[in-house]
């Protein structure tokens, strides 16, 4: 069944029509290209605050980046006035602060501690590496022995959401 209106044919039969099949199978190849994130989910976006000055939070961010996550970088002066309004307890800051979807990740927090977090939606305010540790998302250096480190998580109280060995949880 068609109808027109103002010089356009509509279809009202529901049915697939030939160049819909040919546009998808034009289609495929390209889909199935795509990185298999890039098919399975759309990352909500990761809001970086740092110092304008400070290159492993830009180490930090390729990270975040290959992993998927879309970013949006703030470079900022004071970025301890962030920290101090979104609850960042000062034992726990590092250099550069996130946001991303309710969540606040401060440091060099693997992308893999961060898609658990979404996934999980813990009760807390959001994930911290105290310092620098070597090895971290930013921190892996070449030469430089990665060490051992906790992915905290903090809210109300601290606690250990993840054990970490370069951004490979052990």
């Amino acid at each position: 069944m068609e109808s027109t209106k103002k010089g356009l044919t509509m279809r009202n039969d529901h049915t697939i029509g030939r160049r819909a099949v040919l546009a998808a199978a034009a289609a495929l190849p390209f889909l199935l290209s795509m990185p298999a994130w890039a098919r399975a989910e759309a990352l909500p976006l990761v809001t970086v605050t740092k110092d304008p000055s400070c290159g492993c939070c830009d180490g930090w961010i390729a990270h975040i980046e290959a992993a998927g996550f879309p970013v949006r970088v703030v470079d900022s002066d004071d970025v301890f006035s962030l920290k101090e309004r979104l609850g960042v307890p000062a034992e726990l800051t590092s250099c550069h602060t996130a946001e991303v979807d309710g969540y606040v990740v401060e440091g060099h927090v693997p992308a893999a501690a961060i898609r658990r977090l979404l996934a999980e939606r813990p009760s807390g305010t959001g994930l911290a590496i105290p310092g620098m540790p070597a090895g971290s998302p930013g921190m892996d250096f070449s030469g430089v022995e990665p060490e051992p480190y906790e992915v905290l998580l903090f809210g109300p109280t601290t606690q250990t959401f993840g054990r970490y060995l370069g951004a490979q949880e052990i």
